[in-house]
């Protein structure tokens, strides 16, 4: 299994902390499954920047203390990219890092709160450019919550989406747990990773999630979603089926 969305990279964001702690959480997810993980510290977030360049060269420490600790993961470049206005002119300057380092597709977070104005346009432009956004995390946007509307227009237009792990599991709360389950139903979910942030308090949860995953949506879903995970990280197009719009009285008759 691989892992497209995790914080494993030594101190350089809110993820693990030591190299010490990159190989407990890389232990953790070798017992899960995971034989290859994504790091993708936030850029951009108003508060880390972590350059491409920076990236793949802690990408290297951390494989090679992995193999010296004989732990069977291997840890490829990403980047979990905070929307901003010159996302694109950065990627042609070669500070952006696309999943897997070769890829066309790009981890792109709005703000918890909303979603920005320009996005719509800006992830336009960046299909244009050749890349594919994924926009992470969408089930805990409070402005894609109260309108998922807005979700459905961006993967209607081409954009992909990522939910965590924790999120169908419960870890957030009933009321995402919900909503993600919808984006699940609605064709609205392309991948599910962990955004694992260490082993404690942000683990992978994979393994639960594809369970319950199984249990709600049957193995074809667990199929699909794993099989997008490696099509990416590959460069190859993902599955996609007909996205579907969430209905409002539905919707809100959940929560």
């Amino acid at each position: 299994m691989i892992d497209i969305h995790c914080h494993i990279l030594p101190g350089v964001d809110d993820g693990a902390q030591t190299l010490i702690e990159a190989a407990a959480m890389a232990k953790q997810a070798e017992k899960e499954g995971i034989h290859t993980i994504i790091a993708t510290p936030h850029h951009m977030n108003r508060k880390y920047i972590n350059r491409k360049s920076e990236i793949v060269a802690k990408v290297m420490e951390v494989n090679a203390h992995l193999e010296r600790e004989g732990i069977n993961v291997t840890v490829l470049p990403g980047q979990e990219v905070r929307i901003y206005g010159e996302l694109l002119q950065d990627y042609e300057n070669g500070e952006i890092s696309t999943l897997g380092g070769d890829s066309s597709y790009v981890l792109v977070e709005f703000p918890f709160g909303y979603v920005p104005k320009y996005a719509e346009q800006l992830l336009f432009d960046m299909q244009m450019k050749g890349l594919v956004p994924v926009v992470v995390h969408p089930e805990r946007n409070q402005e894609l919550i109260q309108d998922p509307d807005k979700l459905y227009n961006l993967v209607k237009n081409g954009a992909a989406a990522q939910i965590t792990a924790a999120s169908l599991t419960g870890y957030f709360g009933k009321k995402i747990q919900k909503f993600t389950e919808q984006l699940i139903g609605a064709n609205l979910a392309h991948f599910i990773a962990s955004d694992a942030h260490n082993t404690n308090k942000r683990p992978f949860k994979m393994m639960e999630t594809l369970d319950r995953l199984e249990k709600e949506f049957g193995i074809d879903y667990v199929y699909y979603f794993q099989e997008n995970a490696e099509l990416a990280v590959s460069g190859q197009n993902i599955m996609k089926e007909p996205p579907q719009q969430i209905k409002k009285k539905k919707f809100l008759g959940l929560f």
